[in-house]
C-alpha cells in the first residue's frame, strides 16, 4: 500500500497465510486486522475498501495487517464456506497480539463477507481478548448468518448498494438497537467515496470506547 508495508506469511489451519501489515510512522498505538470480501467473487486484501480501513487505522497510529483467505494469492487451500475463512481470521489476530504484545489497543474490520468473518471471529474471542474496536461495512447479513456485536460496533453501508441492500443492515441491526451509518447514493464498492467512509473511521475510532 505505502513503503511503510510490510508483506510477510504466518502458519495458519489451513497452510500459509499471506498477510500485508502497513505500518504508521511513529511508534505503533495499537493494532488492527482487515477482513476482505467474498473470496469466489474476486475479494482480496488488496480490495480497495480495504486499503481505505487499513490507511484509517495507519492514520489513527495503528499498524493494520490486511490477509489473503485460503487459496487467494499466496495463501495455501481451498474456499472452505466461511468457516475456515473464520480460523483464518482468528489465526491472525492471534500472531499479531504476539507481535504487538505491548499494544493492548486491538481493533478489528471487515468489508462484505469479511464482516461476516469479522464480527464472527470477534463472537469466538474470550471476553478478555474482544477488540476495543470493530467495524462493517456493508456486511454480508443475507447470505450469512452474522452473530450480534456490541454496542460500540461501526456499522457503515451505502444506501444504494445492489449487492447486500441496505435493508439487511437494518433489519440485522434493529434487534440489537445498533445504529447504521447510510453514505447517500454510494454503492456496495463505495466508488467515489471512499474518503467518506475513511472520515467515518477516523470519526468514530478517534473518539474514546
Amino acid at each position: 500500500m505505502n513503503a511503510q508495508t510490510q508483506n510477510f506469511s504466518i502458519h495458519g489451519p489451513a497452510g500459509a497465510i499471506e498477510c500485508a501489515l502497513d505500518l504508521p510512522a511513529g511508534v505503533p498505538q495499537g493494532w488492527l486486522v482487515v477482513c476482505h470480501p467474498h473470496p469466489q467473487f474476486g475479494g482480496t486484501m488488496d480490495n480497495k475498501v480495504v486499503q481505505t480501513v487499513a490507511r484509517a487505522g495507519v492514520a489513527l497510529g495503528m499498524a493494520a495487517v490486511r490477509f489473503n483467505f485460503r487459496g487467494v494469492g499466496a495463501s495455501a487451500g481451498t474456499w472452505d464456506e466461511g468457516q475456515g475463512e473464520v480460523d483464518d481470521a482468528l489465526a491472525v489476530i492471534e500472531a499479531m497480539r504476539e507481535r504487538f504484545a505491548a499494544l493492548p489497543a486491538f481493533a478489528l474490520a471487515g468489508f462484505s463477507f469479511g464482516g461476516y468473518v469479522a464480527a464472527t471471529a470477534a463472537a469466538r474471542l474470550p471476553a478478555a481478548l474482544q477488540p476495543q474496536r470493530l467495524a462493517l461495512v456493508a456486511p454480508s447479513t443475507l447470505k450469512h448468518e452474522v452473530p450480534p456485536v456490541p454496542s460500540h460496533t461501526l456499522l457503515v453501508h451505502g444506501e444504494t448498494d445492489d449487492v447486500v441492500p441496505l435493508s439487511a443492515s437494518l433489519d440485522w441491526a434493529r434487534p440489537q438497537q445498533l445504529p447504521v451509518l447510510v453514505v447517500p447514493g454510494v454503492g456496495h464498492f463505495f466508488h467515489g467515496a471512499l474518503h467518506i467512509l475513511k472520515a467515518a473511521l477516523l470519526r468514530a475510532w478517534a473518539a474514546p470506547t
